[in-house]
């Protein structure tokens, strides 16, 4: 089994990238979706740690008020910090399980698509690294139109994450998705040959 840690950051289009894997053959672990999962089903009292260490407003019912945590740690990255030290040790031991069981299964690409890989040390547990890049400028007209916030908060967020450049320095592939569509499913076409070709 060869597996992609696929990264990028805010905006970048990530996302895009990993349907078309899933179209072309891959599985998914969507570590944004296991982050969820884990708050919404409370493993190892996560809620409790995050009301402690964020305060009551980021719970509601019993279910954490991802907007209102969002809103929180993207504008201040000790409390990023903090979210990522409850966060990390409890999705790394689901990704290696998940892990094992693609790998029992028989699956022959697995995609762990995480925004933290490199934060989170994930990088170690796949065999190869791809990061998704788009220019800043870009990234910030996408992010403004799709989460409809402004100028100010959305530098705020992309600030808040590892610089790309930094990731692009320890990566093996870069996917640049400045381009249309077509132009990202092309370089993933190619690069989605070259795995066939080594499986």
């Amino acid at each position: 089994m060869i597996i992609i840690g696929l990264t990028g950051n805010i905006a970048s289009g990530k996302s895009a990238v990993s349907r078309f894997l899933k179209k072309l053959g891959a599985d998914i672990v969507d570590l944004d979706q296991l982050a969820k999962k884990i708050q919404s089903q409370n493993v190892n009292d996560i809620i409790d740690k995050m009301e402690e260490v964020f305060g009551k407003e980021v719970v509601s019912n019993g279910k954490v008020n991802r907007k209102k945590l969002g809103s929180i740690v993207f504008s201040d990255k000790e409390k990023l910090n903090k979210l990522n030290e409850i966060m990390i040790p409890v999705m790394t031991k689901f990704v290696k399980k998940i892990i094992e069981e693609k790998r029992a299964s028989g699956v022959e690409v697995l995609v762990v698509d995480a925004a933290i890989l490199f934060e989170a040390n994930w990088d170690k547990i796949v065999d190869t690294v791809w990061v998704v890049y788009i220019p800043k400028k870009l990234q910030l007209e996408r992010l403004m139109k799709r989460e409809n916030i402004g100028r100010g908060e959305a530098l705020r967020r992309i600030e808040s994450q590892m610089p790309i450049f930094e990731k692009i320095k320890r990566t093996d592939v870069v996917i640049d998705n400045s381009g249309d569509f077509s132009q990202m499913e092309s370089q993933i076409l190619e690069l989605w040959k070259k795995i066939q070709n080594s499986i």
